[in-house]
Formats: C-alpha cells, sequence, structure tokens
C-alpha cells in the first residue's frame, strides 16, 4: 500500500481529497496545524471511507518537526501540498503572513523530499497565476501575468521554486502542478465540506451562511463589469471532482506516465458563471432566499476567468463531472448538517 502525506489535509480540498486517496487503498498521512480547519474532520472522513487517517498537528513552517515527521513515518512515496493560506482580500491586507507561510512551507518540502528519498509532489496552485488573462477559456499556455494579489503572487513563486527546483535536479523530483479554479460544494454525504473558521472569505460558504440565517446579508463585490451582469464570472468546480484530479495525477506520477519531470494542468469546468448567476442558482435549487446587497469593488479581484480543460481531460483523463445544481443542492446539504451538529459562530 503506497503512503501519501497530505499538507493541509483537515481542510476543504485536502479532506476531500483524503477521502478519494483512501477509497482508492492508499494510506494517508495529514499534516495540519489546524489554522483553517477543525480536527473533528476526521470524523467525518472516517464515517465515509471507514479508515481514520493518521494526523500529525505539524506547521509546515517548523522545519525540525516537520523531518522527525518524516523520519518516524518513514516510506512516504508521495506529498500532496495543500498548506497555504488561500484568501486573496486578506492576503492585500497581511501580504508578509502570506510570503512567510506560503512559500517557506513548500521550500522545507523541497528541502526534506531528497533527504527522506520522495520523489513525487502534487501542488495544490491556483488560475490566479494567470490574472486578468488576454484570451477565454484560458489554456496552461496563457502568458502568467502580473499577479493581482499577494496571494496569487505566492501561488506563481511557488511555481517558480518547484521549476527551478526539478530543472536543477531532474532525477530527484516529479511535480505536477494542478491550476484549480473555483472549488465549491461539499461531499454527498454531507460529513465533509467547506468549514471556514469566522468569517467566510469565499463565496458559497458566505451564500448558505446567509440562505441559513448566520449572515444577514451577502455582499457582492461590484456590479460594474465588463460582464453580462455586471458581476465577477468564475469557473465553479465540484470538490469531489477536483479531489479526484489529484490521485489521477499522483497515479500520473507513481506509474512513470509523466512525459517530463513537471507538468501543468488547469482544473476547471471550462464554464463561466457570475456571482449573481450562482446566487440565483442556489436560490432555485433549494427553495431558499439569500438576501444581498451591491457593494464596491474588492481590490484583488479578477474581473472574469474560466478554464480550457482540454489538457487535463485528454492527458490526465480526468473531467470534471458534477453538474452545478447537484454542487449548489450539496453546499446546502453542508450547511444544513453544520446547523445541526455545530454551534453558531460569526
Amino acid at each position: 500500500m503506497s503512503k501519501i502525506l497530505v499538507t493541509g489535509g483537515a481542510g476543504y480540498i485536502g479532506s476531500h481529497t483524503v477521502v478519494e486517496l483512501q477509497n482508492e487503498g492508499f494510506e494517508v498521512i495529514i499534516v495540519d496545524n489546524l489554522s483553517n480547519s477543525k480536527i473533528e474532520v476526521l470524523n467525518g472522513i472516517e464515517k465515509i471511507t471507514g479508515v481514520r487517517p493518521a494526523f500529525e498537528n505539524i506547521d509546515c513552517l517548523d522545519y525540525m518537526n516537520l523531518d522527525r515527521m518524516f523520519e518516524t513515518r518513514g516510506n512516504i512515496d508521495g506529498i500532496i501540498h495543500f498548506a497555504a493560506y488561500k484568501a486573496v482580500g486578506e492576503s492585500v491586507e497581511k501580504p508578509l503572513m502570506y510570503y512567510r507561510n506560503n512559500l517557506v512551507s513548500l521550500i522545507n518540502l523541497l528541502q526534506l523530499m531528497p533527504i527522506h528519498k520522495i520523489k513525487n509532489i502534487v501542488f495544490s496552485s491556483s488560475c490566479t497565476v494567470y490574472g486578468q488573462p488576454d484570451q477565454l477559456p484560458v489554456t496552461e499556455n496563457a502568458p502568467i501575468k502580473p499577479a493581482l494579489s499577494p496571494y496569487g503572487n505566492t501561488k506563481q513563486i511557488c511555481e517558480e521554486i518547484i521549476r527551478d527546483t526539478a530543472h536543477a535536479a531532474p532525477e530527484t523530483y516529479q511535480a505536477i502542478l494542478l491550476r484549480y479554479f473555483n472549488p465549491i460544494g461539499a461531499h454527498p454525504t454531507a460529513l465533509i465540506g467547506e468549514l471556514p473558521n469566522g468569517v467566510p472569505n469565499n463565496l458559497l460558504p458566505f451564500v448558505a451562511q446567509t440562505a441559513i440565517g448566520i449572515r444577514p446579508e451577502l455582499k457582492v463585490f461590484g456590479n460594474d463589469y465588463n460582464t453580462p451582469d455586471g458581476s465577477c464570472i468564475r469557473d465553479y468546480i465540484n470538490v469531489v471532482d477536483l479531489a479526484r484530479a489529484h490521485v489521477v495525477a499522483l497515479k500520473r506520477m507513481m506509474n512513470n506516465k509523466m512525459t517530463e519531470n513537471i507538468e501543468t494542468f488547469n482544473l476547471g469546468t471550462g464554464r463561466g458563471l457570475s456571482v449573481l448567476e450562482i446566487i440565483n442558482d442556489f436560490e432555485r435549487v433549494n427553495d431558499v432566499k439569500v438576501p444581498y446587497q451591491i457593494v464596491g469593488r474588492r481590490e484583488g479581484d479578477i474581473e472574469k476567468v474560466w478554464a480550457d480543460a482540454t489538457l487535463a481531460n485528454e492527458v490526465l483523463g480526468w473531467q470534471a463531472k458534477e453538474t452545478i445544481d447537484d454542487t449548489l443542492g450539496s453546499a446546502w446539504a453542508w450547511e444544513k448538517h453544520l446547523a445541526e451538529t455545530e454551534p453558531k459562530s460569526v
């Protein structure tokens, strides 16, 4: 049984990926400092898969403890690296926090990999590396534009660090960079989902919390963009579809199917939906109301972006399968589950 380390594995995308890995027979070790997640997530993973993953409460900035963990756990076959701060708005306000956390955590892992004879890493990247693309849908060959936020810049720099490292030691490293578009939804069991600490930074948790009454109203940042309804457009991808792509990428590396030692793939649906469309669809699918107010634009937001996922479809053999209706239904089912099991917090 192959042993996989998942950093940030108690988080939103990480927990769904752990489920898919365990369903495929991988042994999983989660490293997470619980800064934006909760240990109770492990209960949901165990209920879904029948297996409780190993867990280490370690900050990826802590080189010594990471090193000890690799030594103790032994024979790890690959790493999926999620652990990073990820809120665009917060990164604009706290850039140094983002640069330190997101860059140093990756550097620590890359330094430790050859020491512990680990060759394979899947990196959680983002479509923010494209900035505002000149052409849509955006392909992997699109130019990397100046980032519109420190968060986006950390993803660009992390990709460069991986490329330079893999180029310097091609026999030592294999890396697949997965550029996500906008993950939404929850596991169909409603046992795991997006669980932000405090006020959500992502659209769907805020929509769901508003619909259930935790938030009085949703703020829509701008209705004067050059889009059909004036609100920003994104490519919203179901989180389970996204999680499955990591398993496919990992198997590609471990089965020596890569054509070069670093590969990059867009993960999206190929369809753009506006913020207002998401709100309207959420109301329709779940038969609820979502009060919202139009406010000014938010610094760092890109106007419109959606994926050309042809490369992932053809080379990885992966595609997004879940419908937007099912995805929005799963987000609401998860929010109702939280309302029954979690104390309300604001």
